[in-house]
């Protein structure tokens, strides 16, 4: 594994692995940029097909959170974690506490969250061996969890760019397909569903889907749900699910959800705006989560949480026009925004 040669490799300040024996814990932590804060991430716990693709994961992960922190006004750099396993089968407190120690050995380098595979409870046992943690806040509204702010954030982008694209200001009647009936996918459901929105979700966990079900959503076959001929089009489940072979199939005329890294490569950005889809740029309009996770760490509250995630729209609306003045894709202007944010320190230090 050589993690300078990846093409995903950005520069990143710090790369760190950890096996430990004892407890099975096979683990990646990589820190992207903390020019303008200490980097802080989710911790992903998933069963990586190998090691190159773990390393790929976290390098790719924690380069968008510096992006996503960025132009989410928030004064943190970006960083990820993952946890190479299955977590229904080798998640156990000591392996957790394990990560922990491992964590608490960056010395505040890397602060770590909730992600895919991880919850509250488990960034409790990790916050007994260190105390660079966040999303474990009791008595907040959602106990730590993080992911509604997410979902939020999402429908926020959703009207934003319905908005900006069809100068609408009503969801209902929309058509939404969401890809993944996790956490922030049904939290996405329910606020659609009260907005008017007619809702679709796919998603291979059944029991998530029964959930979404109860919601209001109408379930839909996984090989199916980026075809759907919809309004808009929701990946809230993992990423590059835009690809050479999907970029082709997609109907919808936006493309607006919650998954990181949804564009398997930059020419699939490209290639929408050809194609005339509105993409929102994943970092921003999935940021919800990590503002929720800074005022839990910053202020020990999350009340002003919501405020903050409402941004997100007007953030995207500047995206939206940008990229339609300049002819550029809305993920390179993004980009090119956040760098403004996150290298103007570097350079500032170095002259």
């Amino acid at each position: 594994m050589t993690v300078f040669n990846s093409p995903s490799f950005d520069s990143h300040e710090l790369v760190a692995f950890k096996e430990d024996a004892h407890s099975g814990l096979r683990a990646i932590i990589a820190v992207h940029n903390t020019a303008l804060g200490p980097a802080l991430g989710g911790c992903r716990f998933y069963p990586y097909g190998s090691d190159e693709q773990a390393l790929e994961d976290v390098l790719r992960l924690s380069r968008g959170m510096s992006y996503k922190s960025a132009l989410a006004g928030l004064p943190l750099g970006g960083g990820k974690a993952v946890i190479i396993g299955d977590p229904a089968r080798q998640k156990s407190r000591q392996l957790l506490l394990a990560m922990g120690e491992f964590i608490a050995g960056l010395n505040g380098q890397y602060i770590t969250a909730e992600d895919s595979g991880t919850g509250v409870a488990d960034m409790k046992v990790i916050g007994e061996r260190t105390t660079y943690v966040s999303g474990v806040m009791d008595g907040s509204r959602f106990g730590g969890d993080p992911s509604p702010y997410t979902a939020q954030g999402v429908f926020c982008g959703i009207k934003a760019a319905l908005a900006f694209r069809h100068k609408a200001n009503s969801l209902k009647g929309v058509r939404v397909a969401i890809q993944g009936a996790g956490s922030v996918g049904r939290h996405l459901t329910a606020l659609l569903v009260a907005a008017g929105a007619e809702v679709f979700i796919a998603d291979i966990n059944a029991a998530n889907l029964e959930l979404a079900q109860a919601l209001g959503a109408k379930a839909v076959a996984v090989a199916d749900v980026l075809s759907m001929d919809v309004d808009v089009l929701a990946p809230c489940a993992m990423g590059a699910v835009i690809d050479e072979q999907t970029v082709g199939v997609i109907k919808a005329g936006i493309v607006a959800g919650a998954a990181n890294n949804q564009l398997a490569n930059a020419i699939q950005g490209e290639q929408l705006r050809q194609l005339g889809i509105l993409y929102a740029p994943d970092f921003v309009i999935n940021a919800g989560g990590i503002i929720d996770v800074y005022y839990q760490r910053a202020e020990g509250s999350s009340e002003k949480s919501a405020a903050h995630v409402e941004t997100i729209a007007d953030t995207l609306q500047r995206i939206f026009r940008c990229a339609e003045h300049t002819g550029e894709t809305t993920a390179r202007v993004a980009e090119l925004l956040a760098e403004e944010r996150f290298l103007a320190p570097v350079k500032i230090a170095a002259a």
